[in-house]
């Protein structure tokens, strides 16, 4: 164990897997047909640590053009060091967007290669909290027809018994408000009275806009609504959230722990939402989760669940994982070793180090680009 506890990083890589969707898909101000997955693996001593992102190919350059000079010959288990040195090295790039993204996955990278040299699955090096992790099933596009969107909602309620549902609202920029709450209306007679309903605006309404589509809905008894407006428009989340039924919440686009200090202080959500894959990896998300605790808030997974499952089981104040669609698909593609979300919830696995997965090479490599 001594050789495995003080090995070297050797190399830093990531390739980059351009993924068609299965459908067209869009949400509330955005359409896409592919999505992009970048994927980083560090190596020490005979052991390889897998980390991913989902975002533009410029990550990877961020990860071989200064990230992986940083990490290799580092000492594989001192992952806070090497994490406090990528964020300073980028000052001067700018830590938003693809420069976060790329530092995330390595982060993920480092922490499941120290789990893996250490033989411990990664929720017990992080210090288990709950053997299970909540899980809401995330989809139901704005492009969806109506069968579509029956298709996938059952699939998850009826299918696999998840008890919590989301569907995208805010169609168009908000322009679309009459189908919105057809949509959420429908979504409600599909899924029946016993699972919750969640929706996600993803910033397209105004304040007042989105407190007049939920008055409209106020019948359905939804659950969640998810940036109702921009999540930079602090002011703004904070008058919907005193006026709605829904738990409001926002944070995906977080990339350091001052924002989602301003988000908590401003009463602007009533759970923080933050992605490990933006906001800094593993290392970042803990603190933010701390930082949500000292507010009194709890906070949820943003998308890549696989990902997030480890961290989530190891985070007292864990809400849910989004199951979200183009996700869990495009990881259920590339990996063995998926999580089963059957009765609403997943365990992170306890017969495999590090966080479990291994990347199938011949079926990711078919999505290469890059």
């Amino acid at each position: 164990m001594t050789g495995r506890a003080d090995a070297l990083i050797t190399a830093c890589e990531a390739g980059v897997y351009t993924v068609p969707t299965d459908a067209p898909e869009a949400d509330g101000t955005l359409a896409w047909d592919s999505t992009t997955m970048i994927v980083v693996e560090v190596r020490a001593a005979g052991a390889t640590g897998l980390g991913w992102t989902y975002g533009s190919a410029a990550c990877a350059s961020v990860v071989s053009g200064k990230l992986s000079g940083l990490v290799c010959g580092r000492p594989a288990l001192d992952v806070a060091g090497a994490w406090e040195e990528m964020v300073r090295a980028v000052r001067n790039d700018g830590r938003p967007g693809a420069v976060g993204y790329a530092i995330s996955a390595v982060d993920v990278a480092l922490w499941d290669l120290k789990a893996r040299l250490l033989g411990l699955p990664l929720h017990r090096l992080l210090g288990t909290v709950h053997d299970d992790v909540p899980v809401y099933g995330s989809g139901g596009f704005t492009s969806y027809d109506d069968a579509r969107m029956a298709e996938q909602l059952t699939g998850w309620t009826d299918a696999q018994a998840i008890p919590r549902v989301k569907i995208k609202i805010g169609e168009s920029w908000g322009t679309r408000t009459g189908r919105d709450l057809a949509r959420m209306r429908r979504a409600r007679e599909i899924i029946g009275d016993e699972a919750e309903l969640y929706v996600d605006a993803n910033g397209a309404y105004t304040g007042k806009q989105a407190i007049r589509v939920m008055t409209g809905a106020a019948d359905l008894d939804v659950r969640w609504l998810e940036e109702p407006v921009s999540s930079d428009d602090l002011d703004g989340l904070r008058h919907v959230r005193e006026n709605v039924h829904a738990d409001v919440t926002a944070g995906e686009y977080g990339y350091d722990l001052v924002y989602f200090r301003r988000m908590c202080e401003a009463g602007a959500v009533d759970c923080l939402q933050a992605d490990a894959t933006r906001c800094g990896g593993i290392t970042e998300w803990l603190r933010v989760a701390a930082v949500a605790a000292a507010h009194g808030l709890e906070i949820s997974a943003h998308c890549a669940p696989h990902l997030h499952a480890h961290a989530a089981a190891a985070t007292p104040n864990i809400r849910h994982l989004e199951w979200f669609h183009d996700h869990t698909r495009i990881e259920s593609m590339f990996f063995d070793g998926v999580l089963d979300p059957a009765g609403g919830s997943v365990r992170p696995r306890l017969d495999a180090p590090g966080h479990g997965l291994e990347l199938r090479r011949p079926d990711a490599e078919k999505y290469r680009v890059g």
